[in-house]
C-alpha cells in the first residue's frame, strides 16, 4: 500500500521491519487470504466432498466434472494428507473397488482459529473443517500502548487454544477493520490508536500457526460466498456480482466479482463519508456518524430512552425499550433504517450488482426494522426493484467472518495448506 508522504511501498517496508524485530519472520507463514471459490483440482474435489460427502468418487467427478482419474488421484492425496477419510462402511452392496467407497471430510481431529478484531470487542472462534462453529468466546478488545495490545491479544488466543487439546490447530485467520496489507500481516486501526501494528507476526510467533489477515468487510462478504451455503452448483455465482454492505459500530462494504471478493491492493474503500441526514441521529452528515451504535446510544440518552448512564445505558435497553412499544425508540430505530435503506440504494445505484446482501447488527440485532430498509431502499433507488437479503449469518456474522479467513487457504489449497500447517508447527516446536 502507498500512502501520501511515504516514499517506499509499504508492503516492502513491512517485509524488511518483518524480518528486523521477529527472528522468526522467514518461517512465519504470512498467508493472504483466499476468499474465492476455490477451481484448483484438489480444491475442487475437497469441496464437493465437503458440500455432498459421504459421496463416492464416481459423484464426485460427475459433480466436479474431472476425470475419474484425477479424482482418484486427489483423493488418494487427501487421504494421505488426513482430511478426507473413506466410509467402507457406507459402500454400495456387491460394489467393486475403492472407487465405489464413500469418502467424506475427516474433521474431528481439526480446528482452525478465528480471530475477529472488533472497534470495542473481540471474538475468538474455533472452527471445523465445514465452517461450522465449535466454540466462540468474547473479550473487550484490549486497550492501551499497541505493542501491550498484541500481546494481550496473542496471549487471549493462546489460552483459548490450550483448551483444545484433541483437535490440532491448523490456522489462524484474523478479520479487522481499518487499513489491512495482507501479504505482511500488518494492520493500521486508527479507532484501536494502531499504526503499522504487526498482527499477523504476533500471532504466528506466539501460536505457531500460519496466519491470514483481512479486512472485516471483506471476510463478511467471503463468508456469504463460501459458507452460506446459497451458492449455484452449476457455478452461476461464479458468474454474478454481489454487494455486501455492513453496518454496526462501523459501515462498509465489499464487492464479489465472478466468485472472489474484491480486495485493493491499496486496501477497501470507505462508505463512511457518504452523505446522511437525520435529525433524530444526529451526527456530522455522514453516514457512519449516524448510523453507528454510539450514535444511536447517543441519541437514546438524549431523548431520555436510556438513562444517562448506568448498566441501563445499553443497546440493548434501546432494542427493549421498542419493543415493549416505547414510541421514541421505536421512531429512532426507524430512522436509523431509514438512513441505511437509503445508503443502501445510493451504493445499488453506482455498482449495480446482481445480488444485494446486507448484514451486521444494525440490520440483524432489530429485524423489525427491516421493513424500513426496505421502503426507503425502494423509494431512494433509481433502478428499479431489486431484493434485499439478509446475511446468511444474522448476529454472527463477525464469527463467520473470522472463520472463513481461517479456512480460505484450506479451501483453497487443502494440500498445501496441511503442508504448510504441519511445517510451521514442526519449525515453532
Amino acid at each position: 500500500m502507498r500512502r501520501p508522504g511515504k516514499t517506499a511501498p509499504r508492503a516492502n517496508r513491512s517485509l524488511t521491519s518483518t524480518s528486523a524485530r521477529y527472528p522468526q519472520s522467514r518461517l512465519l507463514h504470512i498467508v493472504a487470504p483466499s476468499l474465492k471459490v476455490p477451481d484448483a483440482a484438489p480444491a475442487a474435489v475437497f469441496s464437493a466432498v465437503r458440500m455432498r460427502g459421504p459421496i463416492a468418487r464416481d459423484a464426485v467427478a460427475q459433480h466436479t466434472q474431472l476425470s475419474i482419474a484425477t479424482v482418484n488421484r486427489q483423493v488418494t492425496a487427501l487421504l494421505e494428507a488426513g482430511i478426507l477419510r473413506e466410509r467402507a462402511d457406507l459402500a454400495v452392496s456387491g460394489a467393486i473397488g475403492r472407487p465405489r467407497v464413500p469418502v467424506e471430510v475427516n474433521h474431528e481431529p481439526f480446528l482452525t482459529l478465528g480471530i475477529h478484531i472488533g472497534a470495542r470487542t473481540t471474538s475468538i472462534v474455533a472452527t471445523d473443517l465445514f465452517g461450522r462453529t465449535l466454540d466462540v468466546v468474547e473479550t473487550p478488545t484490549p486497550s492501551g500502548p499497541q505493542a501491550a495490545a498484541l500481546a494481550t491479544l496473542a496471549s487471549s488466543a493462546r489460552r483459548y487454544l490450550s483448551r483444545w487439546h484433541r483437535r490440532r490447530p491448523l490456522w489462524v485467520g484474523v478479520a479487522a477493520g481499518g487499513v489491512v496489507d495482507s501479504a505482511t500481516g500488518y494492520l493500521d486501526h486508527p479507532r484501536l490508536g494502531w499504526s503499522d501494528a504487526p498482527v499477523g507476526p504476533v500471532l504466528a510467533e506466539a501460536l505457531g500457526l500460519p496466519v491470514s489477515l483481512a479486512s472485516h468487510v471483506d471476510a463478511m462478504a467471503g463468508a456469504e460466498l463460501l459458507l452460506s451455503g446459497r451458492r449455484s452448483d452449476a457455478g452461476g455465482a461464479q458468474a454474478r456480482t454481489s454487494l455486501y454492505v455492513y453496518a454496526r459500530e462501523t459501515v462498509g462494504y465489499a464487492l464479489s466479482i465472478d466468485g472472489r471478493v474484491h480486495t485493493p491492493a491499496s486496501g477497501p474503500g470507505t462508505i463512511a463519508g457518504l452523505p446522511a441526514q437525520s435529525e433524530l441521529l444526529g451526527g456530522t452528515g455522514q453516514l457512519e456518524s449516524t448510523v453507528s451504535d454510539e450514535a444511536v446510544l447517543t441519541a437514546a440518552r438524549k431523548l431520555r430512552i436510556i438513562p444517562a448512564e448506568g448498566p441501563a445505558s445499553t443497546l440493548p435497553a434501546v432494542l427493549r425499550a421498542a419493543r415493549q412499544g416505547n414510541e421514541k425508540a421505536r421512531e429512532l430505530l426507524a430512522d436509523r433504517a431509514r438512513v441505511l435503506g437509503e445508503a443502501v440504494a445510493l451504493l445499488r445505484d453506482l455498482l449495480n450488482p446482481d445480488d444485494l446482501v446486507v448484514g451486521g447488527q444494525a440490520f440483524t440485532e432489530y429485524p423489525e426494522s427491516m421493513p424500513s430498509v426496505e421502503s426507503a431502499f425502494a423509494q431512494r433507488t433509481v433502478l428499479g426493484p431489486r431484493d434485499l437479503r439478509v446475511a446468511a449469518f444474522g448476529n454472527r456474522v463477525q464469527e463467520a467472518g473470522a472463520g472463513i479467513v481461517s479456512l480460505g487457504g484450506l479451501y483453497a489449497d487443502p494440500i498445501g495448506a496441511m503442508r504448510r500447517a504441519q511445517t510451521r508447527r514442526s519449525a515453532a516446536v
